[in-house]
């Protein structure tokens, strides 16, 4: 079984660039498609971003051009780098599969103001 533990969040102005981390234990997620999934207060948890196992990253509308996404496969873990942040980015961000078939971490919260 899977476990993500979520790291990287934290107090960001906008515009700021932060860099969410992912890493997995328990096993690998070698093989699954892995997706960041962010849950604002009040609103149902959202699929962010999703790398493939083959092909190229999707996004959502809302964050293309702004968020990265990106896998160590040496080191079991997967990487958000977001740039430009604004408030409407506040958020607690997660990491699953996609469709997530794992238990969820605790996330990191992610909180744009200034």
């Amino acid at each position: 079984q899977v476990q993500f533990v979520e790291s990287g969040g934290g107090l960001v102005q906008p515009g700021g660039a932060p860099r969410l981390s992912c890493g997995a234990s328990g096993n690998t997620f070698r093989g699954y498609a892995m997706g960041w999934y962010r849950q604002a207060p009040g609103q149902h948890r959202e699929l962010v971003t999703v790398i493939p196992v083959f092909g190229t990253a999707r996004y959502a509308t809302s964050v293309q051009g702004r968020f990265t996404v990106s896998i160590n496969s040496a080191k079991n873990t997967v990487y958000l780098q977001m740039n430009s942040l604004k408030p409407e980015d506040t958020a607690v961000y997660y990491c699953n599969s996609d469709p997530a078939e794992f238990p969820w971490g605790q996330g990191t919260q992610v909180t744009v103001s200034s």
